[in-house]
C-alpha cells in the first residue's frame, strides 16, 4: 500500500489520491485485518510524504514562492525532512500501536 501510495504521490495531488484509492484499498485492508484508524493514519502520512517531493509536491511550490529559491535548490534543502518523514512512515506501517495508542487509551476505539 505504501509503495502504491509512494508512487501515485509522484504524479497527483492528495485528494486525488484519497478519492481513487480509499474506495479500492480500504476494504481490501478491512479483509486482511488492518485496524481503520491504522489504515487512515497510513493513507494520511503518505500524503504528507508526496505533499513534499517533486514532481507534484505542492508544499514545494509554497515553500519556493515564499522563500524565493527555485524548486531544484529547494528539492535538495527538503531531502533531510523527506528521509526523516520516510522513516516515520516505516514506523507507522510496521508498528501500529503507534496509530492505535491513543484511540484506545481514550476508548474510542
Amino acid at each position: 500500500v505504501n509503495i502504491i501510495l509512494l508512487l501515485a504521490g509522484n504524479f497527483m495531488e492528495p485528494s486525488s489520491i484519497v478519492l481513487i484509492f480509499a474506495p479500492i484499498l480500504f476494504p481490501v485492508a478491512i479483509k486482511l485485518g488492518i485496524d481503520p484508524v491504522h489504515f487512515g493514519i497510513l493513507m494520511t502520512v503518505n500524503m504528507e510524504v508526496g505533499m513534499c517531493h517533486p514532481p507534484v509536491g505542492l508544499n514545494l511550490y509554497v515553500s519556493s514562492g515564499i522563500t524565493k529559491m527555485g524548486i531544484t535548490e529547494l528539492t535538495v534543502a527538503v531531502w533531510p525532512w523527506l528521509l526523516s518523514m520516510l522513516v516515520f512512515l516505516v514506523a507507522v506501517t510496521y508498528v501500529p500501536i503507534m496509530s492505535t495508542w491513543l484511540p484506545k487509551t481514550l476508548g474510542m476505539m
